[in-house]
C-alpha cells in the first residue's frame, strides 16, 4: 500500500518539504527503540478475527502513523530526535514512518504469527522519520504564546483530515483510537506502541497517538503531573476536531499511567462544557465510544468528583483496569499520600459504589490479578506484558464487547470484573 498524505492548498508545499526534511534530520544519536508487544493470547487460535485473514487491509511497506503532539520541535543542535520535552503552546500534526530495527525482516514476514509468538523480542520498532503537517489551528491561543501571536492556518487541520479519512475510507472499521502514553517516556515511544497496537489490530480504522511533554528523568514525575494536567485542554480540542470534522464513526481512548490524568481532565473538561445537554446529545456530537484507562494514576477522590460531574456521560462505556501489584503506583501513593484508581481493593468500594458497578454499563471495573503475565517487571504495563490483558483490551476496542460478552466474570459483592480460568475459550467463542 502507498500512503500519500493529501495536502491541499494554499499549504505552502515547499514549507511543508522543509519541515519534514528538517524533523528527519535532527534524528542525531542512536534511535530510540522497543522490542514488539508480548503478542495477544487470540492469536493462538487463528480462526479468530481479524488475524484469519492474512490481509485484513494492506500492509504498506513501513506503516505510517499519524500522530498529535503538544512537544516542541528539536533543533538539529539537540539531543532529541524529533521533538523536545518541552511544552508547546499549541498542538503539532504529522505523521511518523514506523520501522524494524531489524534489516532481515520485511513487515509481511512480521505478521506471520508463529515468528511474533516466538521471538517478538528479538524485532525491535523504532521511528526512522516524522513529517510534521503544521498546527492545528483551533490550539492557538494567544495568551500562552512567548514568542508573540501567530496566525492561524486551516491547511495543517485540512491535511490530517485528509489523511484520517483516506485511511477510514479503506477500513472495514471507521473508527479513531488515540492512545495517551505515561510519564518518563520520549515522543517516539507513544508512536511505537500505537504502531503495535494497530499492527494487532489489523491495521483496522485509524490509531493516533497523543504526545504529551514528559521527560525522561525520574525526578520529572511531580513536573509531568503538571503537564499532563496542562496538555489536558489540547486533547480536548483534539477530540473535537475529530468528531466535528473527520469521518469517523466513533473515537476511542487508550490512556496510560499519568496520561489518564490527561485523558479524564479532558473528559471532564468535555462534561462540564456539555451539562446543559443530553446525554444523548453529547455522546451523538462527540461520538465517543470506549474510554480504557490502565495503571491509571489519578487520584481517587479526584475520579470521585468526577464522576459526580458527569463524567461519564460524555463516552459510551469506561473500563478501568486495576492492579494490586502495581509497583509504580504503590510508589505514587507512597508520593502523594492518596490512593490511585488504578490500583482499587474490593474493600475499599462503599456499598453505593458496588451496587452502582453491579448495575452500570458505563463503567467497568476489571481486576488483572488472575491474568497470567500482569505482574511481570513492576507490575505497571500488564497492558503490554500479560496476553490476556492484551487481548481484552484489543477485543473491546475491535467488537465493541462488554465485559461478560468477552467472557469476564464480575463479582456478586464488589461488582468488579476479573478473568476466570477458561477466558481464553470465552472469548474466542465470543468472537466467532
Amino acid at each position: 500500500m502507498q500512503h500519500v498524505v493529501s495536502v491541499p492548498d494554499p499549504w505552502p508545499r515547499m514549507a511543508f518539504v522543509l519541515v519534514a526534511l528538517a524533523l528527519t534530520g535532527c534524528a542525531g544519536g542512536k534511535p530510540y527503540q522497543i522490542p514488539f508487544m508480548t503478542p495477544p493470547a487470540f492469536l493462538e487460535r487463528s480462526e479468530v478475527a481479524p488475524f484469519n485473514d492474512a490481509s485484513p487491509v494492506a500492509t504498506p511497506a513501513d506503516p505510517r502513523i499519524l500522530y498529535a503532539t503538544l512537544r516542541e520541535p528539536a533543533t538539529v543542535e539537540g539531543e532529541d530526535r524529533f521533538y523536545t520535552a518541552d511544552r508547546a503552546a499549541e498542538l503539532r500534526l504529522g505523521e511518523g514512518r514506523i520501522v524494524l530495527g531489524r534489516g532481515d525482516i520485511s513487515w509481511d514476514e512480521a505478521r506471520q504469527l508463529s515468528l511474533l509468538k516466538n521471538n517478538n523480542d528479538r524485532y525491535p520498532l523504532q521511528v526512522a522519520e516524522v513529517r510534521e503537517f503544521g498546527i492545528l489551528d483551533r490550539t492557538l491561543h494567544p495568551i500562552l504564546h512567548k514568542r508573540g501571536t501567530l496566525s492561524p492556518d486551516p491547511a495543517p487541520a485540512a491535511a490530517f483530515r485528509a489523511a484520517v479519512n483516506a485511511r477510514l475510507a479503506r477500513s472495514r472499521d471507521k473508527d479513531i483510537f488515540i492512545y495517551v502514553h505515561g510519564y518518563r517516556v520520549n515522543f517516539e515511544n507513544p508512536l511505537l506502541v500505537a504502531a503495535e497496537l494497530w499492527h494487532f489490530l489489523g491495521y483496522d480504522g485509524v490509531f493516533i497517538p497523543f504526545a504529551w511533554p514528559s521527560h525522561r528523568g525520574r525526578l520529572a514525575y511531580f513536573g509531568d503531573t503538571e503537564s499532563a494536567r496542562y496538555s489536558a485542554i489540547f486533547l480536548r480540542e483534539f477530540i473535537e476536531y475529530l468528531a466535528t470534522e473527520t469521518d469517523a464513526e466513533r473515537i476511542h481512548i487508550l490512556g496510560y499511567s499519568a496520561g489518564t490524568r490527561l485523558v479524564v481532565n479532558a473528559l471532564h473538561q468535555l462534561a462540564l462544557a456539555n451539562q446543559h445537554r443530553s446525554t444523548e446529545e453529547i455522546r451523538r456530537e462527540l461520538r465517543l465510544g470506549n474510554v480504557i484507562l490502565v495503571g491509571s494514576d489519578v487520584d481517587r477522590g479526584i475520579f470521585g468528583t468526577f464522576l459526580l460531574d458527569g463524567l461519564l456521560n460524555v463516552q459510551e462505556h469506561m473500563t478501568i483496569y486495576e492492579s494490586p501489584r502495581d509497583k509504580a503506583l504503590g510508589m505514587a501513593l507512597f508520593s502523594l499520600g492518596n490512593e490511585r484508581v488504578g490500583q482499587l481493593d474490593p474493600d475499599d468500594l462503599t456499598p453505593e459504589a458496588k451496587a452502582f458497578l453491579l448495575r452500570s454499563d458505563a463503567l467497568a471495573l476489571v481486576s488483572v490479578e488472575s491474568a497470567p503475565g500482569f505482574d511481570h517487571g513492576n507490575g505497571h504495563s500488564y497492558f503490554r506484558d500479560s496476553p490476556w490483558v492484551s487481548t481484552d483490551l484489543l477485543v473491546t476496542l475491535l467488537h465493541d464487547f462488554r465485559p461478560a460478552g468477552r467472557g469476564l466474570e464480575q463479582d456478586p459483592a464488589s461488582g468488579i470484573w476479573s478473568f476466570p480460568a477458561d477466558y481464553l475459550a470465552r472469548v474466542a467463542a465470543a468472537i466467532e
